[in-house]
Order: structure tokens, then C-alpha cells, then sequence
């Protein structure tokens, strides 16, 4: 973990503190990033699973009676006698 001198706005910091429930700055700061990083990381999981589900529901298909349950073929062997 590096050390960085940087300016903070207290009165979002305060906010935060109360938020976490965190008592230092470091601590709050940390948090804070986690946050922002595990929000990042579910945003990424859910738009995933959305892509994932829109390629395995093809509603299109489904909607379309020949692809998903086909019948019997003009001219096929159904229907003739063996």
C-alpha cells in the first residue's frame, strides 16, 4: 500500500465516517475506494449475466414454432407406408 499526501473535502469525509462508521481518514478513504471498487465489480457481474441470458433466451426463436418444435417435412418418410 503507497502513501499519498492528497487534499480532502472534511465535510465528505465527515459524511463518510458516518456512513462507515469509520474513524480515521485512512480508514474512511479505504473503505471508501473499496466501495467504489466492489460497486465497479458487481455492475461488471450483472451486465455479464444480462449478455449471458440474452444469448441463451432467444425469444425470436422461441417465438418462431418451426425452430424449436419442428413438424413433419413435405415429402419426408412420415405418413408413407414401410
Amino acid at each position: 500500500m503507497g502513501k499519498t499526501l492528497i487534499e480532502i473535502d472534511e465535510d465528505a469525509l465527515a459524511v463518510a465516517q458516518d456512513a462507515f462508521g469509520t474513524k480515521t481518514k485512512k480508514d474512511t478513504v479505504n473503505r471508501a475506494l473499496r466501495e467504489v471498487s466492489d460497486r465497479v465489480k458487481r455492475h461488471e457481474a450483472r451486465m455479464a449475466a444480462e449478455r449471458i441470458a440474452a444469448e441463451a433466451l432467444d425469444l425470436d426463436a422461441l417465438a418462431d414454432k418451426i425452430t424449436y418444435r419442428p413438424g413433419p417435412t413435405v415429402g419426408g418418410d412420415q405418413g408413407q407406408a414401410a
